[in-house]
């Protein structure tokens, strides 16, 4: 009786101990994948703060939870199953499917550069929601919009790490993603709570009649709008990255090896260190994704631009 009891706590103890593996391995491929979609990431941060701009301060943080709401439910309800089932039945197409979301990165990266130096910069269009919480129709319809947006930039990052994670089993793989759909999400929109509300604990601490505390919160009304401009430039130089490593990675699985090898080319030239090198990849991606994304902007903006111009 007490031998079968002791062998009894012995396979609870290894499948406790198999389970934790498994936990193991779904959270340390998750973080492998969650890595790769870091460009996306860091635009998708960058982007949702100005969906928040002009509302009322106590209607920020509900927004922000109405957002990220509706992103995890875009990524697990719709975005999941439909990446999981072409992986399992149609796994060819996450190659040219990644590299039309890199194509899409390299648009939206060099997009937003020429309408930098074009002055051509769209408008930022959305209703002030006033402080008494009139206009309930106006936000649902900025919420909606910025839940859109979400949908495009999430999709990526559903499909940058499904591509990580292809040659696991489908329960593995839907496990590693729903994990990177509730940890990116957390990220992304906790990171946006902080800095949409980082002026006002900023106002808060300026109103005390502590020395320090005044200046350290004029320090961070002051520190805002740099904080979001530098947010904006590296989500910019991000996506030409990732976009640019996508489409050369992508060419090269699809047997156009020429312009990856001419990557590597030049990271040979550089001394061998792990870091330099890895600068060198980054650059030499985010040129060629500015070069990409340069070609769809003027065919996009520029080409018609010109048509217009000429029929007058």
């Amino acid at each position: 009786m007490s031998g079968g009891l002791f062998a009894l706590f012995d396979d609870i103890a290894a499948l406790a101990r198999l389970a934790a593996a498994s936990i193991d391995d779904v959270g340390a491929a998750a973080g492998r994948a969650g890595v790769k979609a870091a460009g996306v990431v860091i635009d998708d941060t960058a982007v949702t703060p100005q969906y928040v701009q002009g509302l009322a301060a106590k209607r920020e943080i509900p927004v922000v939870k109405k957002i990220a709401y509706g992103s995890l439910r875009n990524k697990l309800l719709f975005i999941l199953p439909a990446a999981l089932l072409l992986s399992q039945f149609l796994p060819w197409l996450l190659t040219p499917l990644l590299m039309l979301g890199g194509t899409y990165l390299c648009y939206e990266g060099a997009e937003k550069i020429w309408e930098k130096l074009s002055g051509h910069g769209p408008e930022v269009e959305h209703p002030d929601v006033v402080a008494d919480g009139k206009h309930p129709d106006e936000e649902a319809q900025l919420v909606a919009g910025a839940i859109r947006t979400d949908f495009i930039l999430s999709a990526e990052i559903m499909v940058i790490s499904l591509n990580e994670v292809a040659s696991e089993p489908l329960l593995s793989r839907a496990a590693i993603l729903v994990v990177v759909a509730i940890v990116i999400t957390i990220l992304v929109y906790g990171v946006v709570g902080i800095i949409v509300k980082m002026d006002d604990l900023g106002l808060a601490m300026a109103q005390r009649k502590s020395a320090a505390s005044v200046r350290i919160g004029l320090g961070l009304v002051r520190a805002m709008p740099v904080v979001l401009k530098a947010i904006g430039a590296i989500g910019t130089l991000a996506m030409l990255w990732v976009g640019g490593h996508i489409l050369l990675v992508g060419a090269d699985d699809l047997g156009w090896h020429a312009p990856y090898q001419l990557v590597h080319h030049l990271e040979m030239l550089v001394p061998s260190s792990e870091a330099l090198r890895w600068i060198v990849n980054t650059l030499a991606s985010a040129v060629a994704g500015l070069a990409v994304g340069a070609v769809v902007v003027a065919i996009m903006h520029v080409v018609p631009r010109g048509k217009k111009s000429h029929a007058h």
